[in-house]
Order: C-alpha cells, then sequence, then structure tokens
C-alpha cells in the first residue's frame, strides 16, 4: 500500500487547525548531500517535509497559510519546487514542474523554487505567527531571517513580518508520533521484509565468510522488494558486536563466535530496526547460550511493560533488573541487585537504553518526557525494545570464557488498546528456533 493525497491533505489540515488564524508555515526539504566531488548520494527527501507533502523532489519549500476566523477557506496550501526543464530531465530524470505539483500533489498554488524569495514576502506580511523548523538547515535558517527583515521594512505599507516565530517541530513531532493505522500498515511491511533479510542471513552464514558479504545478503532482499537500509547495518562478528554502532563489517566471521546483525529497511518512508545475535555455526556455546538466554527473558519483559498507560521508561526498568539479576546468577557481577541498579553499575556491560521511538526517522521525533517527566505510552505509539549485554574483550574483571561476547536483541512495538503489538516478530530469536532455522 501507499499513502494517498487524502492522508497528505489531511495531516495539513491538523497542522493548519493547531496553527490559529492569521499564521503561516514554512518547511523545506532536504538539501542534496553530496558525496564527493561532483557524485552526490541518492536523495531522500527530509521526513518532515514529505509527511505534509508526499512530494518526493529536491529543492522544494512548502508553505501553509492560515487566514481570519471567518475566512470560509481556512487556510492554503503552496508549493515552491522545480520547473520542467526537458534537458535536466534527460540528465536527472522527471519533474513534476509547477503544474504537477496542483494536479498530482493538490496544492492550492505552485511556484517556480526561483521564485521563492520574491514571493514569500508577501505571504509573511499581516500574519501574526510564522512557524519554522528554527536549527534544521543553516543556510535556510539565514534565508528565513532575510526574509522577516525584508517583511518588516514594508511598515510603510501599514504591514510587517509576524511578530512570533514559533518552532514548527513542536507540532509536527508530536503529530508524528502517534501513527494511523495505514503507517501502522507500511512500518509491518517493512519490518517483514527486514525479517526475511534477517533469516536469510542465519540461513546462508557460514564459518569464514566476511562480514561485509553477509550484509550483502541483507541488502539483496532488501533491493529485491524495492527497499533502502533505513540505517547503517551493523554485522559485527565475535568481540566486533561489543562495538555499539560497528559498521565497518570488514572482518572474516570464525567458527565459535556470535554474530550481532542490526539492520533493516525502508518502505514508502517508513522504518524497521531488528537485530538479532546468532552464532556463525549454528551453534551457541553453553556460555552463549547462558547470556543470550538472560538478554532474551530481559527483552520478552520488555515488550510486555509497552503497555498504554506505563511509563515511557519501565520497560527499561523491567530489562534493567531482569539483566542484573541473571548477571548476578552467572557470576559476571557480584553485590546487592538494589544497590547496583541504584549505582547504574551495571553499565559497565549495558550502557544503552532499551529502545526509542520509530517512525520515518528510525531514530524518530517525539518528546520522551513531558515537563520533565516521562510521559506514557498512548495507543499509536512505535518503540523499539533492545536490550544487550556487552562484556569487553579486555574486561579482566570477568572470567575469560565470557570475554569479547555481545548480544543484542531487538524488535519494533506498537502500543495499542489491546496490548503490545510486535511488528518484527516473523524473525526466530529463541535459541531453539534458531538453532533449527540454522541446520535446514
Amino acid at each position: 500500500m501507499k499513502l494517498t493525497q487524502v492522508d497528505f491533505q489531511e495531516r495539513r489540515d491538523r497542522l493548519a487547525a493547531q496553527m490559529g488564524p492569521n499564521s503561516i508555515a514554512i518547511i523545506a526539504t532536504s538539501p542534496v548531500a553530496m558525496r564527493n566531488r561532483d557524485a552526490d548520494y541518492k536523495y531522500r527527501t527530509d521526513s518532515s517535509f514529505f509527511y505534509l507533502t508526499g512530494f518526493a523532489e529536491p529543492e522544494a519549500v512548502a508553505v501553509i497559510e492560515t487566514f481570519a476566523e471567518d475566512d470560509e477557506d481556512g487556510y492554503s496550501y503552496s508549493l515552491f519546487c522545480r520547473e520542467r526543464d526537458r534537458e535536466m530531465e534527460i540528465w536527472n530524470g522527471y519533474r513534476a514542474g509547477v503544474d504537477g505539483a496542483v494536479d498530482d500533489y493538490e496544492a492550492d498554488e505552485a511556484y517556480a523554487i526561483d521564485l521563492l524569495d520574491e514571493e514569500i514576502i508577501e505571504k509573511l506580511l499581516s500574519k501574526e505567527k510564522l512557524f519554522y523548523r528554527i536549527g534544521q538547515q543553516p543556510e535556510f535558517d539565514a534565508r528565513v531571517a532575510k526574509w522577516i527583515t525584508t517583511a518588516n521594512g514594508e511598515s510603510r505599507r501599514g504591514t510587517a513580518a509576524p511578530a512570533q516565530v514559533i518552532q514548527l517541530d513542536r507540532i509536527l513531532d508530536e503529530m508524528r508520533l502517534f501513527k494511523s493505522e495505514q503507517e501502522i500498515a507500511l512500518m509491518q511491511t517493512a519490518s517483514d521484509i527486514s525479517a526475511q533479510a534477517h533469516t536469510r542471513a542465519m540461513q546462508t552464514v557460514k564459518p569464514g565468510m566476511m562480514e561485509y558479504a553477509l550484509e550483502a545478503e541483507l541488502n539483496y532482499v532488501f533491493g529485491q522488494n524495492g527497499c533502502v537500509p533505513s540505517y547503517n547495518s551493523i554485522v559485527g562478528g565475535g568481540e566486533n558486536a561489543c562495538i555499539l554502532h560497528y559498521v565497518e563489517n570488514n572482518k572474516e566471521l570464525k567458527d565459535g563466535d556470535l554474530v550481532l546483525i542490526d539492520a533493516a529497511c525502508e518502505y514508502e518512508y517508513y522504518a524497521s530496526d531488528i537485530t538479532r545475535t546468532f552464532p556463525v555455526n549454528g551453534k551457541f556455546s553453553p556460555e552463549q547460550k547462558a547470556l543470550y538466554n538472560v538478554i532474551l527473558d530481559a527483552q520478552l519483559a520488555a515488550i510486555d511493560a509497552v503497555r498504554v498507560g506505563n511509563s515511557y521508561k519501565e520497560p527499561h526498568n523491567v530489562a534493567v533488573r531482569i539483566l542484573v539479576q541473571g548477571l548476578l546468577d552467572l557470576g559476571i557481577m557480584q553485590g546487592d541487585i538494589e544497590e547496583i541498579i541504584q549505582k547504574e553499575s551495571f553499565r559497565q556491560f549495558y550502557m544503552h537504553g532499551t529502545g526509542h521511538w520509530l517512525g520515518m526517522d528510525v531514530h524518530d521525533v517525539g518528546s520522551y518526557k513531558q515537563e520533565g517527566v516521562w510521559r506514557t505510552y498512548e495507543e499509536g505509539m512505535v518503540v523499539t525494545v533492545e536490550p544487550g549485554l556487552y562484556i569487553a574483550p579486555d574486561d579482566e574483571t570477568v572470567d575469560v570464557k565470557w570475554r569479547g561476547i555481545g548480544i543484542r536483541i531487538e524488535d519494533d512495538i506498537v502500543a495499542t488498546k489491546n496490548g503490545p503489538l510486535n511488528l518484527t516478530a516473523k524473525v526466530v530469536k529463541s535459541v531453539e528456533e534458531i538453532e533449527a532455522l540454522m541446520a535446514r
């Protein structure tokens, strides 16, 4: 499925309602990013810009203007974009152009992007509030500041720039935090494809294989389904799994080691995020199995804590207690569980949080606290649950048999009125299921 223009219009309707009368919102898409010299990265539009417009081309700016309370039209939506250009389209692909912006993307008005500096001044005049994503793009910030100065120079006409400049992300981030049924369906598709990729990785890995070759198996599944990775894939064999953001993926996978894969794809601009850890040779050692089951128990309990009304922090608190008890039971840590948790001395082995918001961005927008207090889960929020343990290869406080083992297990969870919904359940994660799959 894909989102339709009805979905994007509904989002603009909600934004306009929160802006209030006589206001204007300006939102620019991402600039093209250069890889080196004259080669650029494959373009990916800004998530919040796409959220409101469905428009995926570079060099575009959306403007939403609300009118007086008694104006029946309520608001207007303008799109500034590149004009059609036959020569450039031969080189770089087709463009919607200003006509397409109206006909295909339902803008009320469309202008060539080259006219932005000229046309925006008239739109700013007499507005009471300007909503703008302050700090996202320094160069665009400077342009907006110049527009405000220019508009204020029109005071002889009895008009001026908006007196209030408000951070637009405060509204957009909160809107994006709550996923609709359509958005969850897209995330489910991304999760299903990512699950296929992880399954393929488990079935194809073997000792002597390079980490990048295993990454290629993931990318094959993503590409076959028209997707791209939603972040840089982590494929860490052995002690490399103890490096949280290991992305070099250039070492040999060795017999007897585990491999940690944190990788997933993006489908129709919606991300998934999965981590699985499994033995390169298909069989967990006793130490690997013992540590793995501690983490799995913590993850299952943390997933169950993603319930409407629970604190955002509850899954983390649940996971930490189980992880610490497991470390005590295995003799990796010594002491009193309450003291260990209070002093956070467990961070020697578990140094990150248990999850983050997920959506159009893999680390998605949305506040975690409100007025300094952890917010509670509500329907439509999507969060990752990803506890892990990492025992550094040079940690001499731990018996040598545990050193160099890094394990993380991650799934994508929707908070629903019926309890947590696991979008990524189609990839196995128990010791028995993993070993059975890899034995085929």
